[in-house]
């Protein structure tokens, strides 16, 4: 019995032995009372948010600023955004400027309560699916002429554009045309007859507005002369002291002279 008792003593002092090295490590691992965590400042959260991801141009939106307490020189900038106004506390509106469509960055800068920069930024789409302005053309069936010729003139515009003509010395001045009721108009120039070779400009006007000139040249060599029109019997006139016969008076001749004498 003895013998069964030693055994189990030394078997139990084996293990408290074992056991020690164990408890040590783990009290060495507890952090004592003098450390402490870094002390290192993290900065503020600094935000900036859309009202709306994506808008068409001349729509307005809302922006929201999330920066620390204290902070100063807020602004917000983008080539998409016209009329950008900061408002009360942390907010701000803008309208949507006449940009092609896409995505466009939005930027906030600021300085912090502490002097520090402040940046952030997001994205807005413009959509394009606003219909674009009509613009005006004009069309010339040729680009040169001689006196007489004709050409045919054509102008598109908005439908619902009031009037268009053209004005050119190479014409004689102003061209009127008709309107199909569908922003197309039509007429016919005339190259005037006392037209000189050279260029002219051809002035195109839509609603009273000039929007396009144009180069016409003119080519007046070679063009015949007009020929004077014939005398009628009633608009033939009879010089004074001779009786009108209808025929050409005769000539001075040497042979009166002599008979005379």
């Amino acid at each position: 019995m003895r013998k069964a008792l030693t055994l189990s003593a030394i078997a139990l002092a084996s293990s408290m032995a074992l056991a020690v090295p164990t408890v040590a490590f783990a009290a060495d691992a507890t952090p004592t009372a003098s450390s402490s965590p870094s002390t290192a400042p993290h900065a503020a959260p600094v935000a900036l948010k859309l009202s709306t991801s994506s808008a068409k141009p001349g729509d307005s939106i809302q922006l929201s600023m999330e920066v620390p307490d204290g902070s100063t020189n807020l602004s917000i900038s983008s080539k998409a955004l016209d009329d950008v106004k900061m408002t009360d506390g942390r907010g701000a509106t803008a309208k949507v400027a006449e940009v092609p469509a896409g995505t466009y960055g939005v930027s906030l800068t600021g300085t912090g309560p502490k002097g520090e920069k402040l940046q952030a930024t997001a994205e807005l789409t413009v959509k394009s699916d606003a219909p674009k302005p009509t613009e005006s053309t004009l069309s010339l069936s040729k680009d040169s002429g001689k006196p007489g010729d004709k050409i045919q003139v054509t102008i598109k515009t908005a439908p619902n554009e009031k009037s268009a003509f053209i004005t050119s010395d190479a014409f004689g001045g102003q061209v009127n045309l008709k309107n199909d009721g569908k922003g197309v108009w039509t007429g016919t120039a005339v190259v005037s007859k006392n037209v000189k070779s050279g260029y002219y400009g051809v002035d195109a006007f839509a609603g009273g507005k000039k929007f396009d000139t144009v180069k016409f040249s003119t080519d007046a060599t070679g063009t015949p002369k007009p020929k004077p029109s014939p005398v009628t019997p009633d608009q033939h006139k009879t010089p004074k002291g001779s009786v009108n016969t209808g025929q050409a008076p005769l000539g001075w001749v040497p042979s009166d002279a002599a008979d005379n004498g």
